[in-house]
């Protein structure tokens, strides 16, 4: 079994949704989790959220005898990376950054955009974002993603105090 297949498996059966998975230098795993989909109004992913995956995952790897000297499972964070379809279809209507593998025809030299994500139909992604006399709206598909992330949104005014 590939390995990430196994680390999104495991995942996935202990309740939560992968969202990324890194293998750095010196043998260190990284994995990203968040709540699945349909499960979305819990909140956001605690410290005990991350103990239980990273426990269930630890006897995966080992019983699997897969190679690794360090585990580390948190959250993605505000800036949530955008992998999957499902991610687009989870986030319409949310503002992120996209770099394309290649810029567009219609968009020379340009691959970077940042503006809001509409809900994709097929396999056709939508991205508005901001042009000199108003907004534009980039068409592109999964496999023309280099990255992508969420771009937070924080409103500090919204505190009490």
């Amino acid at each position: 079994m590939v390995l990430l297949d196994l680390i999104e498996k495991t995942v996935n059966g202990t309740g939560y949704d992968l969202v990324d998975f890194e293998q750095a230098e010196r043998g260190l795993f990284r994995v990203y989790i968040d709540f699945l989909p349909d499960d979305i109004e819990k909140g956001n992913i605690t410290v005990e959220d991350c103990e239980k995956v990273s426990h269930q995952l630890s006897h995966v790897l080992t019983v699997e005898n897969v190679n690794y000297n360090r585990l580390e499972v948190s959250s993605p964070g505000l800036d949530r990376p955008l992998k999957k379809l499902a991610d687009y279809v989870r986030f319409a209507g949310e503002k992120a950054t996209v770099k394309l593998r290649m810029p567009l025809p219609g968009t020379p030299n340009r691959k970077t955009f940042e503006g809001i994500l509409h809900e994709p139909e097929g396999d056709n992604l939508k991205l508005e974002f901001e042009v000199k006399d108003g907004s534009a709206l980039l068409e592109f598909s999964l496999a023309d993603v280099d990255k992508a992330h969420l771009v937070p949104q924080v409103d500090f005014r919204s505190r009490k105090a």
